[in-house]
């Protein structure tokens, strides 16, 4: 029974893309709901001006309502609840920020300090709903390179804080290169279903399968040359989702491996600018390190395949981590 709501939840939400898409595209250029891109971005992108952005609310919006259609009692479902709760957090954020870019027709939307803010508070309302809610919850952490667990304590909110705050605007700096945050974010997702099944819960499982359908039908209209961009509401969405995937499965620091390629581009950034900062000097050609393989000469499509790649070989060996 789990395999064919799997199954049919997957396919449900990826077939609502593929017809949702094909209108709201339009209507985003009707409303001239456009990419702005940087000055001081690469030339290539500059073509990408005025290409539909804010996609990401199609796929947050099939995902919560095919979750809870099919599958009814995930209503009752606090591991539901709280999944869906971080991706539309997130994505609200993301949402405010994309609109104010949007309407100012600049790069300046959210002010940093009022988007960490923001963060910030869902990051902690995670938490303590989880602490309220969640059955079973625990602040044990399996340190899988030794094969123990530690109780985290008083650490853990903190940890958990950190989850969703770098997650988010990890992803958040992934989403550079047609389709590549999105299809990293569905390979890094794939795992977390697998830990979902191993540990009996097919709630979240089905969850997450609905997210990975309706991400296959936006990726469709977001790989290269994309007709349109997920958006700060997107990316920030996915960013949140996998942190709180990562919390519920109980899987916390295997996050850092699975999502090693957002992982690397944070901290391209990180070295980028403390280098220039204390050195004068760049590390990377532009950061994030997606750029930097642009200015290499690589085409985008390649450097989305091989980011894919690396992606998917740090799935397999989060896999491998969380079985032993």
């Amino acid at each position: 029974m789990t395999t064919i709501k799997m199954i049919l939840s997957f396919a449900v939400a990826m077939v609502l893309m593929l017809i949702v898409m094909p209108k709201f595209i339009p209507y985003l250029h009707k409303l001239k709901f456009g990419q702005v891109e940087r000055e001081e971005g690469l030339a290539s992108h500059k073509k990408k001006g005025g290409t539909p952005t804010m996609g990401g609310i199609a796929f947050i919006i099939v995902t919560a309502v095919v979750t809870y259609l099919i599958n009814i009692t995930f209503i009752q479902s606090a591991a539901v609840n709280l999944l869906i709760f971080a991706l539309i957090s997130f994505g609200f954020i993301g949402f405010i920020d994309d609109f104010l870019i949007v309407v100012r027709h600049s790069n300046i939307g959210l002010k940093p300090a009022y988007k960490y803010g923001l963060q910030s508070i869902f990051a902690i309302a995670f938490y303590f709903l989880a602490k309220a809610f969640l059955p079973g919850f625990n602040t044990e952490v399996t340190l899988h390179f030794i094969n123990t667990t530690v109780n985290f304590g008083w650490f853990y909110p903190i940890l958990v804080y950190f989850m969703f705050t770098a997650e988010s605007n990890a992803v958040n700096l992934t989403d550079g290169l047609d389709g590549l945050a999105t299809g990293v974010s569905m390979i890094a997702i794939a795992p977390f279903v697998l830990f979902a099944l191993m540990n009996k819960q097919t709630d979240v499982a089905i969850t997450a399968v609905t997210l990975l359908g309706a991400l296959v039908g936006f990726l469709y209209f977001n790989y290269h040359p994309a007709r349109i961009f997920m958006g700060d509401c997107g990316s920030l969405a996915l960013g949140g989702f996998l942190a709180a995937m990562a919390i519920v499965t109980k899987q916390e620091l295997l996050l850092l491996i699975i999502g090693i390629v957002p992982l690397l581009e944070t901290l391209s950034v990180i070295i980028q600018v403390v280098s220039f900062k204390t050195r004068g000097k760049r590390v990377f050609k532009m950061a994030p390190v997606h750029h930097h393989f642009e200015m290499c000469g690589w085409s985008e499509v390649k450097v989305v395949i091989v980011f894919y790649l690396v992606g998917f070989i740090a799935g397999i060996a989060g896999i491998l981590l969380g079985v032993m």
